[in-house]
């Protein structure tokens, strides 16, 4: 029998009966209005991945006309983009919980839009620094919002279905990212320099500029979309007091009531959060530093790298929305930890093929294996979301999903900067990339499929616990 965390056991086998009398019926919203808030989170998610991706296909450029070192590169590319996070991430989450969450979206994605233009008239690499710098404020308002917003628009039953629908806007920008950008950046390979209002601008920068203009156009979608009611709070829930203090509710805008929430319900959370983070780290500092790999080790060009990328992601996030959701249904009716437990099994899968893509001794061998990590990582997105959105408190689900997402965001982000390090400092030869990136794969990846499998029985009894609750 599960026991609730902080001795509570017995007051939730007494409220049991009264919550399930007492609690309201949710009023869901139609399917169309549903169904259509997806598809602008969707498009809005497909443009967000779409402008990292083409950033990082652009790695080299950078690199080359900003007279970088590796080491500069990949703050570049992960922790100049995150240092605003530390401070507005969470707060801007907690929006997610007190504002309607369409609002928070369309400006965000703005923000998304105006930081990445910026990035096309940068002169130096501090200007450059300082326009990456403002990224996160946008993004970080994106995941707790939507993960929120289809948390309240989908019944329990079918969102799952709704979270793998979702993916399709990592597939899309993950996918078109690298062809469009491979495409567009031999395109203007051949271009000079240019003068624009004083500003000069080269050929590359430009791809930054156009590619912004999508942004705006998903920021106007959000204001046509229905808010859908919120969940009440549980019984057991954390409210903020009454009579509260502005510094108390300040503290509980900052995080702190969210914060609590996790840190007593730590061995559900924690092993969750550490094994993201590793994950993160590793994965998305890969995804940038695989076109440098590739150049490096192979002689491929951008354009090349683009379309067998295209090609290869494509095929295995397509097969991984089949396998994740096929997986996930079948655990589901034999496992309460059937998210943690499929999530751990894609992790394995993950770290896998990760390691024979960097061993491969051909090029198309390293992009196929690239194809089947895609395949496992996106078949394991779609559970670990599911798996926070069950478990989070609903009265802050936004800024407790922001922590999740911070250990996504932040160690995603230091993942380039991380493998840049290695390179420079543990290894000392550019072009053994293939060393440094084997190095930091069977470290961080092994260690997160064993967080994984450490998070599934707490897990489990604290699924058993809500149900309980009737939740």
């Amino acid at each position: 029998m599960a026991i609730a965390p902080g001795g509570q056991a017995a007051k939730i086998e007494a409220s049991r009966e009264g919550v399930a009398q007492t609690a309201p019926e949710k009023e869901w919203p139609s399917a169309p209005a549903r169904y259509w808030a997806l598809f602008v989170i969707v498009f809005a998610t497909f443009v967000t991945f779409f402008d990292q991706v083409v950033f990082g296909m652009l790695a080299e450029r950078i690199k080359t006309d900003f007279g970088l070192t590796d080491a500069q590169l990949g703050f570049l590319a992960g922790p100049a983009s995150i240092i605003c996070y530390l401070f507005v991430g969470i707060p801007l989450a907690r929006l997610a919980d007190i504002w309607p969450r369409k609002y928070v979206l369309s400006g965000g994605v703005a923000v998304v839009g105006i930081v990445t233009a910026l990035g096309g008239i940068a002169q130096t690499f501090v200007q450059f620094v300082g326009s990456r710098v403002f990224l996160a404020a946008g993004g970080s308002a994106h995941a707790p919002s939507s993960y929120s917003l289809i948390a309240d628009a989908f019944p329990p039953k079918i969102i799952t279905r709704a979270f793998a629908l979702l993916q399709f806007g990592f597939i899309g920008g993950t996918t078109l990212g690298p062809l469009v950008g491979g495409y567009l950046i031999v395109m203007v390979s051949t271009w000079e320099p240019s003068t624009f209002m004083g500003l000069r601008i080269f050929g590359w920068q430009w791809i930054l500029i156009w590619i912004a203009t999508p942004a705006f156009l998903a920021s106007l979608l959000f204001l046509t979309v229905k808010e859908p009611a919120r969940f009440a709070p549980t019984a057991d829930a954390i409210q903020i007091p009454k009579d509260a203090s502005i510094g108390r509710k300040v503290l509980t805008f900052m995080g702190l009531d969210a914060a609590k929430a996790i840190h007593a319900n730590g061995k559900v959370y924690y092993p969750l959060f550490a094994a993201l983070a590793l994950s993160a780290t590793e994965s998305f500092g890969l995804a940038f530093w695989r076109i440098p790999f590739m150049i490096r080790e192979f002689g491929w060009n951008e354009a090349e790298i683009g379309g067998a990328i295209a090609i290869t992601v494509l095929t295995g996030s397509l097969a991984g929305l089949v396998l994740g959701g096929t997986l996930v249904e079948w655990l589901g009716k034999r496992y309460k930890d059937a998210n943690v437990r499929a999530a751990f099994i894609f992790f394995c899968g993950t770290t896998i093929s990760t390691m024979v893509a960097l061993l491969a001794p051909t090029g198309w061998g390293s992009m196929i294996a690239f194809g089947f990590g895609a395949m496992f990582g996106l078949a394991g997105a779609v559970p670990q979301n599911a798996a926070v959105q069950r478990v989070a408190p609903n009265a802050m689900r936004g800024q407790v999903t922001a922590f999740y997402l911070f250990m996504f965001t932040f160690f995603g982000a230091m993942g380039s900067f991380v493998i840049g390090l290695v390179s420079e400092y543990v290894i000392g030869d550019p072009e053994k990339l293939r060393e440094t990136l084997v190095i930091t794969a069977a470290i961080l990846l092994p260690t997160a499929c064993f967080l994984m499998f450490r998070a599934m029985r707490p897990y489990r009894l604290e699924v058993e616990r809500l149900e309980a609750l009737g939740r």
